[in-house]
């Protein structure tokens, strides 16, 4: 006999202490139906990129957006302005700029791994990663001043240099991170725990892919070639060996594979632009106020990251709007969870690496 519940996960949730809903509606323990709800929390940061701070403040505003994808926050912003105002960036400063978002992206990727583990039972290894994730952090408190939130991106360029004593700690850092992620790959590969028992689990097909518009890694652990870091011309990510990772299955362990593959690539990558990183300044001189529309895109550790902005020539903006990864991946995220049993919900929401603080902007 089926017996038909309602079951919320978030926001008070222990596998979910985010600032969203689903509703599942279950037949026994099979998923048949699913409500989201992203509106539990609004911070007004649109608004208060027009009303309160003037043009130039804005890229430290909006990388309080999120914690795990500062630098992406701001890095957008900034060229949105830097395209209004004509800016054109040094190659010293690109560089940087790659620097941090794939660091970024490195230790953003190892948090969602180690939220895997955690919901998959395996305690041990959750803490092994993220004791492994500090070896980024520190790298990023050596760049930039601050461990997460940081204000390293200015209008023109960056605001900070490196020198040889930082960069030799650098890649001394990275190369331990390497062998360790190398570890990661056998346990995400061959223990029951984090791979056979999560093969087939929470699969998004590539038809699907396309027609939930799914991004980032969701997207490209079912065979979907998407990655606006393919794509982008405002960094030079054809020069340091950037290479689009993608799987066939789709499932929860595909999603798991991407992401250790992108840590391996953007840590070639950070090693590419370290020994080979251009003289020069790292700040171009401008002037004037930005009037007219811009829209840019980058990929942030969860998909596409997309800013609108209009000026009117003034220091205060008309209008700053940001679509998030998660945000435009909550579709994909309903549907996913479809047919499944409710006990694999967990570890399926890890598996997609939500970041609603960026969503409840």
């Amino acid at each position: 006999m089926k017996k038909t519940i309602n079951i919320p996960l978030g926001s008070q949730h222990i596998s979910l202490l985010e600032p969203v809903r689903f509703k599942f509606e279950c037949e026994n323990e099979k998923i048949v139906g699913v409500d989201s709800d992203v509106g539990f929390v609004h911070r007004g940061i649109e608004k208060a990129c027009t009303t309160k701070f003037k043009y130039d403040g804005i890229g430290y505003v909006v990388a309080r957006v999120c914690g795990l994808c500062a630098i992406t926050h701001s890095l957008s912003y900034t060229v949105a302005i830097e395209e209004l105002l004509n800016i054109e960036v040094t190659s010293k400063a690109k560089y940087l700029r790659i620097l941090l978002l794939e660091l970024d992206r490195i230790h953003s990727h190892m948090l969602c791994l180690s939220h895997t583990c955690e919901n998959a039972g395996f305690e041990a290894m959750f803490m092994r990663i993220m004791g492994d994730r500090e070896l980024i952090m520190e790298i990023q408190e050596l760049l930039t001043g601050n461990r997460i939130q940081f204000d390293y991106i200015n209008i023109g360029g960056v605001n900070r240099d490196i020198n040889l004593e930082v960069a030799t700690k650098i890649v001394n850092n990275l190369d331990r991170v390497k062998e360790k992620v190398m570890g990661y790959v056998d346990e995400f590969t061959n223990n029951w725990s984090l791979s056979l028992k999560f093969k087939r689990i929470g699969a998004l097909s590539l038809d699907d892919a396309y027609k939930f518009n799914a991004i980032g890694p969701l997207a490209r652990a079912s065979g979907l070639n998407i990655d606006v870091r393919n794509e982008i011309k405002y960094l030079p990510y054809h020069e340091i060996g950037f290479k689009m990772q993608t799987h066939i299955d789709g499932d929860i362990n595909a999603r798991n594979i991407v992401r250790l593959n992108e840590i391996l690539n953007s840590i070639e990558m950070c090693d590419n632009i370290l020994a080979g990183i251009p003289e020069g300044e790292i700040q171009t001189k401008y002037k004037g106020k930005p009037n007219g529309e811009s829209v840019v895109r980058f990929e942030a550790p969860r998909g596409e990251l997309m800013y609108y902005v209009k000026a009117n020539g003034t220091a205060m903006l008309e209008r700053v709007r940001i679509k998030t990864p998660t945000f435009a991946s909550i579709p994909a995220f309903s549907h996913i969870f479809m047919g499944e049993n409710y006990a694999d919900a967990p570890a399926i929401l890890a598996s997609f690496d939500p970041c609603l603080s960026c969503t409840a902007k």
